[in-house]
């Protein structure tokens, strides 16, 4: 593990609550940063995802929450992460589990979305052991450092709101700018909505989704992917990583542990069949259903 990933792991939650500056990571000239969207419980996808990062000798890896959902045996990916002492921040699901909710608090409003979301939920609920439970609610909201001289700031669905999402078709860029303004970042990195994007603003500024690992991205293939950014002062190079991993162990486990078999579908196909009505138009049109 190298010298920023140990720092940001110790040093970033405190920092977080005690309102300090941010972390500055500077350790070479240029920096390779990786970021893991939404997990789902997708174990088999973030031994994967790990195995690439360290291939690719990547200076700090952060996680962007939503460790649960969707997937098998809940428990393996927050041990996995803590046994790696990756950096990490809540996602609407670790806040949730961490506070006893009685639903995820995804965000959604249509009935049929919601339907899925609490199987889902009551399932990841069930089997993530209360230890877990207790690490996730110490886990920060977000997390700041500056990479090069971008300032750079972590959160799940967007600096506003734990569950919003920042979609690529509905995400303006006079939008985009004022989130940058309001919370003073050079670079928002988020997740939540399962789709991963970038967007380049003026004076070197950038909005990334991450994606997520937990499922395909609903375009009929079975990879998932993850995001990379390199930083040289105040360039910033996004590079989106698919990652082929063992879909089929884990369908097979999905299976055994009875989950719908409208998640055993997306990660068979790579098209989503659940939390389809949240899509705007255009990202629906992207898919199959």
């Amino acid at each position: 593990m190298r010298v920023a990933e140990l720092q940001s792991s110790r040093v970033a939650e405190e920092q977080s609550r005690r309102n300090e500056p941010p972390l500055q990571l500077r350790n070479s000239a240029t920096l390779q940063l990786a970021f893991i969207g939404g997990i789902y419980s997708n174990y088999h996808a973030l031994v994967a995802t790990l195995d690439d990062i360290a291939r690719r000798g990547v200076d700090a890896t952060y996680f962007l929450g939503d460790l649960g959902a969707f997937g098998p045996h809940p428990d393996r990916v927050p041990a996995l992460l803590r046994e790696r002492g990756i950096a990490g921040i809540q996602g609407n699901y670790e806040e949730s589990l961490s506070s006893d909710a009685s639903d995820c608090h995804c965000g959604y409003t249509d009935p049929r979305d919601n339907h899925y979301a609490q199987i889902s939920y009551d399932y990841t609920f069930a089997n993530t052991s209360d230890d877990h439970k207790r690490w996730m609610g110490t886990l920060p909201r977000e997390i700041r450092f500056i990479a090069g001289d971008r300032k750079f700031l972590l959160v799940h669905g967007s600096p506003r709101k734990i569950n919003e999402f920042l979609w690529r078709s509905t995400s303006p860029e006079p939008f985009l700018d004022k989130l940058l303004r309001d919370h003073d970042a050079d670079v928002i990195v988020c997740t939540h909505t399962g789709l991963h994007w970038h967007r380049a603003l003026d004076r070197n500024r950038h909005v990334i989704n991450a994606g997520v690992i937990g499922r395909p991205a609903n375009d009929g293939h079975t990879n998932v992917w993850y995001t990379l950014v390199r930083v040289s002062n105040d360039h910033v190079e996004v590079e989106f990583v698919p990652v082929a991993y063992d879909h089929h162990a884990l369908a097979d486990e999905m299976r055994r542990e009875r989950l719908p078999d409208e998640f055993v579908e997306t990660i068979l196909t790579g098209w989503w069949t659940t939390c389809l009505e949240i899509l705007p138009a255009k990202e629906r049109a992207a898919g199959k259903w």
